[in-house]
């Protein structure tokens, strides 16, 4: 959205939200909205007011729309948040039927007496008898008996749903929030039960399956309350709770389920005691210290499923919050009743990170420091200041696998970790650790290593040592024949170590070795496909490396499609925060690797579009192509045309080209190509413009025949745009044009009577349609209405004005209907012709 170096965020509503993403998306703090709301015109007491979200929604989305108009991204908000809907009332003795397309930016849906949403649609498309005293009036036969009802016509990209929670009480004469349990799916398929909720005139061939992405919460009753949004900015199941300054990532579980409301006292009271722990934890976090115990079990449980690379995900073990104050012998006898190992049998190591950036076991703790108090401890191990102290607790255990004292530890006495790899299975997992000397070789515990794998003693293994994986994987193979120290093997390292490959052998493996198969887990990226013309729907998914170059990705999507030359796919790549196709395919060998085709500024997609060509795609890159609509001079129909030519090409030979494919009035017809955007003529190219500059992607190309009395104007006549227009109740009247905008030749001294007469001869309208028009001169967006006498080309003097459009003839429709149904309607050719694609 366009701002200038001369905006300040804090009077500029897009630029604060501008500036405001950007610190949420590369901030490590949180981010305040003071500019924000500032931008908005808000004092501080405006901010702290308590104000309704869906009301702010559409406020803002009002603002934001208006902010657009004139600019590349004018009517972005209508193409992401609008869908239509038809409101109608059908006869049911007689053939009558009334119906009325309204649009929506988000749905209002009824929770009382609703189980979940899809409830929520069905009574949204409830049919209402009309009878009794309720009849309906219809025109010409009176009051009748009568369905009346809403069906969908189409929904938005973005579909915003409004629950319903607070209603008027009459018997209580107050507004009450209505806590019922109401449930709501992570996919919402608004398809369902043969498209039930869509109208006839849908199209059908649209998919409308939404996927969950955020939810907004309301804490608190009618008279005041707390919001706070769940939301995942991918479609992974890590979810992130926003409230207020404080975000903390969440499960799918505490998104969807326990935001389900119902038995609402239990709830608000477990809310309450949650708020309040909260508060005393911050309050009191000074005073604690988050220990977290990694053990031999963690590393069996983590190393193959969820990890590869290092030990252990810290994340995931457990934790104590232990106060600072206390003596670290007494977390221990905590750790003994815990865990069941006498407190004499523990030994914990201090964690490291290495600059290689890996975290292993460094050393254990001495005497020493086992003396000291926890919130000593943690000072001593962790220069960063955090909250937490990470240790590795090592039990040694006896014949009767009972624990027993740890064995004492001299500089010669080095502890290495050890993970096996099956090469046939492509597994890797955590099979033990030991103690060996730094002057000892790999050699000697070869027996030992073999019994851990389960192997025969005298089994032949090779050994690998797990160095590193960021940002590329080092595994080097140990000789065992030289010693540890040689090897510069240290406390904490990692050996993987498998079965010797055997050469040429009769099972064929993908990965014959540890540093393959790491290399291979570090890159292995699962890529789900979709067809560009159905962004919404995975295709098919393919596990491929992000070390696969261009050619690699497209001969696997080929063979996937059964496609002989893979230079006819065409890839585009994910926008992770709009969910769609990027604008821009991505262009043949023009990315190295499959990652560069992934990656969105600081995000990994796993989504890719494909297209089929009819000819291979570096033959493409070299043409130019422009999809025009053209319009049919006596016929009221539109007919868009893909356009290729090579990219020096002209305007002119659009045209000639274009001349092949159309039916034209006459032979000798001459046509123009003119760019439209939102209802209005923007350019009427010339016929040397080059093509390969023209952007097809936001602007309609649109072609027509020149009508004969534009071919020879006279020095006073005027071609002026004409636009239809109507003035939106809802948006103080602003005007908002609709439908087909066209050229009009204007003579000296032509009043607007003559002008309207010629308006209706070359529209067609029958004058029953055409005598609720009005004729309006437009400038700079404020109308100027025409008397029958008023000569029409004295208005158009100024030369001071940007373009064309910025003066113009409108056309004012007081019809109330909307203007954009391409639902049947015998004058719909006046303002807006139908489309038809057909290549």
């Amino acid at each position: 959205m366009p701002t200038t170096e001369n905006d300040m965020p804090s009077g500029s509503i897009p630029l604060a939200l501008q500036s405001l993403f950007y610190k949420l998306q590369y901030s490590d703090n949180s981010v305040a909205t003071k500019e924000l709301t500032k931008s908005f015109g808000w004092d501080t007491y405006d901010s702290f007011m308590q104000h309704d979200v869906q009301e702010l929604n559409r406020v803002l989305c009002e603002k934001l729309e208006d902010k657009m108009k004139g600019t590349v991204v004018e009517g972005t908000i209508e193409q992401l948040f609008e869908g239509h809907h038809i409101n109608y009332i059908e006869c049911i003795n007689v053939d009558y039927k009334s119906s009325r397309k309204e649009s929506f930016y988000d749905l209002q849906l009824d929770v009382k007496g609703c189980r979940d949403v899809y409830a929520s649609f069905d009574k949204y498309v409830e049919v209402e008898r009309l009878e009794g005293d309720n009849k309906y009036h219809a025109e010409q036969y009176g009051l009748q008996d009568a369905k009346k009802g809403v069906l969908f016509l189409d929904f938005p990209p973005v579909l915003q749903l409004q629950l319903k929670r607070f209603e008027y009480d009459y018997m209580r004469d107050t507004m009450v929030k209505i806590n019922d349990r109401y449930e709501f799916p992570l996919q919402l398929d608004l398809d369902r039960d043969d498209g039930k909720y869509l109208s006839p005139d849908a199209d059908r061939s649209i998919r409308n399956l939404y996927t969950l992405h955020s939810v907004l919460v309301h804490s608190g009753g009618v008279h005041g309350g707390h919001y706070y949004a769940f939301i995942r900015p991918t479609l992974s199941d890590q979810w992130y709770k926003f409230d207020d300054e404080r975000v903390t990532k969440e499960d799918t579980k505490k998104a969807l389920e326990e935001q389900y409301g119902g038995e609402e006292e239990i709830r608000l009271k477990k809310e309450q005691e949650e708020k309040e722990h909260k508060k005393k934890e911050k309050a009191e976090a000074h005073l604690y210290t988050i220990i977290k115990i990694a053990r031999d079990e963690d590393l069996k449980d983590q190393i193959g499923k969820n990890i590869y690379f290092d030990l252990v995900d810290h994340e995931k073990v457990r934790s104590f919050r232990i106060q600072k104050q206390l003596p670290f012998t007494s977390f221990k006898e905590e750790v003994a009743k815990e865990y069941g190992i006498p407190v004499q049998f523990q030994r914990f190591w201090l964690w490291a990170k290495r600059q290689n950036h890996t975290y292993r076991p460094n050393r254990p703790l001495t005497p020493h420091e086992e003396a000291q108090s926890v919130g000593q401890l943690r000072e001593v191990s962790n220069k960063a200041h955090n909250a937490e102290l990470k240790l590795f607790l090592e039990v040694e255990l006896g014949p009767e696998l009972c624990p027993i004292r740890p064995p004492e530890k001299s500089k010669e006495d080095i502890l290495l970790f050890f993970k096996l790899y099956n090469a046939e299975k492509e597994e890797l997992r955590f099979v033990g650790r030991l103690f060996v000397k730094a002057l000892g070789k790999p050699s000697d515990i070869l027996t030992k290593l073999n019994e851990m794998a389960g192997f025969s003693p005298n089994e032949e293994i090779e050994l690998y040592e797990e160095i590193k994986f960021e940002p590329n994987v080092m595994c080097e193979h140990i000789d065992k024949k030289l010693t540890f120290r040689s090897s510069q093997l240290e406390d904490g390292d990692i050996i993987c170590f498998q079965k010797a490959p055997v050469p040429d052998g009769d099972t064929q493996v993908r990965y014959p070795d540890v540093p393959s198969f790491l290399e291979y887990v570090h890159n292995r990226q699962v890529v789900h496909f979709r067809s560009l013309d159905k962004p919404k729907d995975d295709d098919f998914s393919l596990e491929l490396s992000k070390l696969h170059t261009y050619d690699d990705v497209v001969e696997r999507v080929a063979h996937q499609l059964g496609l002989d030359d893979p230079s006819k796919i065409r890839l585009t790549s994910h926008n992770c925060y709009s969910q769609q196709p990027k604008p821009q395919p991505i262009r043949y060998r023009g990315v190295e690797h499959l990652l560069d085709m992934l990656v969105h500024y600081n995000q990994t997609s796993d989504i890719l579009y494909y297209e089929v060509l009819d000819i291979p795609l570096p033959e493409l890159q070299c043409l130019k192509t422009l999809k025009v609509a053209f319009h049919h001079a006596t016929k009221d129909e539109v007919v868009v045309h893909s356009i290729r030519l090579p990219k020096n090409s002209t305007i002119s030979d659009v045209i000639a080209d274009l001349k092949t494919k159309v039916e034209l009035s006459n032979p000798d017809a001459e046509l123009r190509l003119l760019e439209v955007f939102y209802h209005k003529i923007y350019k009427i190219f010339p016929p040397h413009e080059k093509i390969e500059n023209i952007n097809d992607q936001y602007w309609t190309l649109r072609a027509e025949e020149i009508p004969e009395e534009e071919k020879n104007l006279g020095p006073h006549d005027r071609l002026i745009h004409v636009y239809h227009f109507m003035k939106d109740p809802n948006q103080n009247q602003q005007i908002q044009n609709f439908g087909d905008p066209f050229l009009m030749v204007i003579r000296e001294g032509d009043t607007a009577a003559e002008v309207m007469e010629r308006i209706q001869r070359k529209l067609r309208v029958p004058d029953e349609e055409f005598s609720k028009w009005k004729l309006a001169f437009i400038s700079m967006n404020r109308p100027e209405y025409l008397q029958d006498t008023d000569v029409v080309s004295a208005r158009f003097q100024r030369r001071d004005v940007y373009g064309a459009w910025e003066q113009y003839l409108g056309l004012e429709h007081t019809d109330t209907t909307s203007k954009r149904s391409y639902t049947a309607n015998q004058n719909r050719h006046t303002y807006e012709k139908p489309v038809k694609i057909y290549n």
